[in-house]
């Protein structure tokens, strides 16, 4: 494997750091904050201070630095990373129930990432705003205002893409981490005892120590880690040596640095432990690091918000979700993407989510139980990927997530006091969209099930048509159809009631793989049949747009002759109702639930690209 050119390189770790380290760069805003003036505050001595600082060097150090950019991101599905492509490596597996309740489990922690996607922005933009009032009082009634409104202009601007201000997302980071360093450097050098926070015994010796109130500190000190999954979700975009450059390089340093310089002035001054973060800047400097600091939220906020289109896009291909339409706001790059009625619910949440708790503080008592819970999560399913993909043995398996495991479950069990302050927030959305992802995901094998029932087998579909020949016109008619054996019912249906076929049929399936993309070589398969007929598999990775024209392209090497203008494409309306009987496999409440997502689905004609101006829906009505 050939390394890539360090021209290369560069650029590919300044765009790392632009989107990837959003999150993680701003928890210095809040995380030590919360750790002495939050809802769990313990008092500001010098045991604790040191003790909390070993705690968060060691998070660093342990959750990020080896479990995630070093353990995690091995597990890569085709280059793609993020807890989608743990689920789709996990159920490849034979499909035996242990990996059945592995792969509901895993799209569980997919589920929590929205409301993770809610809290995010609403934290980061609300803490970088209060800055404001940490200058003068006068701002302070003007900071949850001021936090709507740049919340809402940011999630206004999302249609028109990152594209066009990607470019200054790289060059600003590395100025706030530049001045995160700078900002707790001063400090470190005027109070060097800060340094012994890099002796684990001395977060151990805390934890021992002050018991209950250091277990529930545990708490906030996740807040300094919460950005990490971003790093595997994101490996996709820009491969894993870029973003561990920029992370040893930059951002863990700039990090340490500023955390250290908090808790250099904690012990100088206690009474800076309402705001330690912009209490480090000198009065002249307020202002604009409030600024800084508010541009590095928003970008922060941006990178959730593109994520949260970006695992949509994917539940989508998997079979997890309904189709939305799917907005590609890049020629250039096909991770662009925007969802309206996402972005939509994302943005309502978040100001309401600001309205309802006001101050930062309120929302970091809710912050936390969702991507802890995703992080138990991701390790349980890289477990399995270590065991079954990389052929370790089970125990160098066990002791190796057991190890990260006792990490993730103390920040689980620190996070569940949370539940009752508003930490219930992300795990309802959780479960909603869980229900959602599920429902459809079973209620598609149901319709496909019911279908293959009524199917007539082709081979007496042929035979009809040579016993009583339809007039064929010219032309090309593309039938769609979700199995690639038997006759499609659109077919059967076109033809009981029109009497007329193409000269050309084309029977197309198009196949969503467990892959990020396919090789444009081998993902397609055509089969010539007889009178006319072809039989055509097409098959796309789930970060792929389905082209259905592209691969009617493809197939042309196989044989098939077609033009778009001779084309008509023929898709199934399918109208659904429930039996007044019970089904076998959901509940009454989910068979209404995958018909009412069933009728609010968006139109195939757009998800699989195809000229609407060509295509013919036909009606067919279904029964579950």
């Amino acid at each position: 494997m050939t390394r890539a050119p360090s021209s290369r390189l560069a650029f590919l770790t300044l765009a790392a750091l632009g989107v990837v380290y959003g999150d993680i760069g701003t928890s210095p805003l809040y995380a030590l904050r919360e750790c002495f003036a939050g809802s769990h505050a313990i008092p500001v001595t010098p045991e604790n201070v040191i003790g909390v600082l070993s705690l968060i060097f060691w998070c660093l150090i342990i959750t990020v630095s080896v479990k995630y950019l070093l353990f995690v991101m091995r597990a890569d599905n085709g280059g793609e990373g993020g807890i989608l492509a743990l689920v789709a490596l996990v159920r490849t597996r034979n499909g035996r129930s242990a990996h059945r309740v592995l792969v509901a489990i895993g799209l569980f922690g997919a589920a929590l990432l929205y409301g993770d996607g809610m809290i995010t922005p609403a934290i980061s933009v609300l803490s970088a705003v209060e800055g404001l009032g940490v200058a003068t009082h006068v701002f302070e009634p003007f900071v949850v205002p001021a936090t709507v409104a740049i919340l809402v202009g940011l999630f206004f601007a999302q249609h028109r893409g990152t594209g066009g201000i990607g470019t200054v997302f790289g060059p600003i980071m590395i100025l706030w981490f530049v001045v995160l360093a700078l900002l707790g450097l001063p400090g470190v050098v005027a109070h060097p005892v800060v340094l012994e926070a890099i002796d684990p015994l001395r977060g151990l010796r805390f934890l021992y120590h002050e018991g209950l109130a250091a277990f529930l500190t545990l708490g906030s000190v996740f807040l300094s880690v919460t950005g990490a999954e971003a790093l595997y979700a994101d490996m996709g975009h820009f491969g894993r040596a870029p973003i561990r450059l920029a992370w040893f390089s930059l951002v863990l340093p700039s990090l340490v640095l500023n955390y250290l310089g908090q808790g250099a002035l904690l012990l100088a001054d206690p009474s800076a432990r309402e705001h330690p973060f912009f209490r480090l800047a000198p009065d002249w400097a307020l202002i604009p690091l409030v600024v800084l600091a508010t541009v590095a939220t928003v970008i922060a906020s941006q990178a959730v918000i593109s994520g949260a289109f970006s695992l949509t896009q994917q539940a989508i291909q998997l079979g997890y979700s309904p189709r939305f339409d799917i907005h590609h706001t890049s020629a250039h790059e096909k991770g662009q993407v925007y969802i309206p009625e996402i972005n939509w619910m994302l943005m309502f949440a978040t100001v309401a989510l600001v309205f309802g708790f006001r101050t930062s503080t309120n929302l970091a008592a809710a912050y936390g139980m969702a991507v802890t819970t995703t992080m138990v999560i991701t390790t349980l399913l890289a477990f399995v990927v270590a065991k079954e993909r990389w052929r370790w043995s089970i125990w160098a398996a066990a002791a190796v997530t057991a190890a990260f495991l006792v990490v993730d479950v103390a920040f689980f069990s620190a996070n569940l006091i949370k539940i009752e302050h508003g930490g219930w927030f992300p795990l309802l959305v959780a479960g909603c969209v869980y229900a959602v992802m599920s429902t459809w995901h079973t209620g598609r094998l149901l319709v496909v099930r019911r279908l293959a029932e009524a199917e007539v087998p082709l081979s007496r579909f042929f035979e009809s048509v040579v016993q009583k020949a339809p007039v064929r016109v010219p032309g090309t008619g593309v039938f769609m159809t979700g199995r690639p054996e038997g006759t499609p019912p659109i077919l059967v249906h076109h033809l009981t009631h029109n009497k007329v076929l193409h000269e050309q049929v084309i029977l197309l399936t198009v196949s969503i793989v467990d892959a990020p993309t396919t090789d444009p070589n081998s993902s397609i398969d055509v089969e010539k049949l007889q009178d006319g007929f072809w039989r055509v598999v097409a098959r796309f990775g789930y970060m792929e747009t389905p082209n259905v024209p592209l691969a009617l392209d493809r197939a042309r090497q196989f044989g098939l002759r077609w033009e778009q203008p001779d084309t008509t494409y023929y898709l199934a309306h399918l109208t659904l109702f429930v039996r007044d009987r019970p089904t076998l496999g959901m509940a009454e409440w989910r068979d209404k639930l995958f018909v009412f997502l069933s009728r609010n689905a968006r139109r195939a004609t757009n998800f699989f690209l195809i000229p609407p101006d060509r295509v013919v829906e036909i009606g067919i009505q279904l029964e579950l």
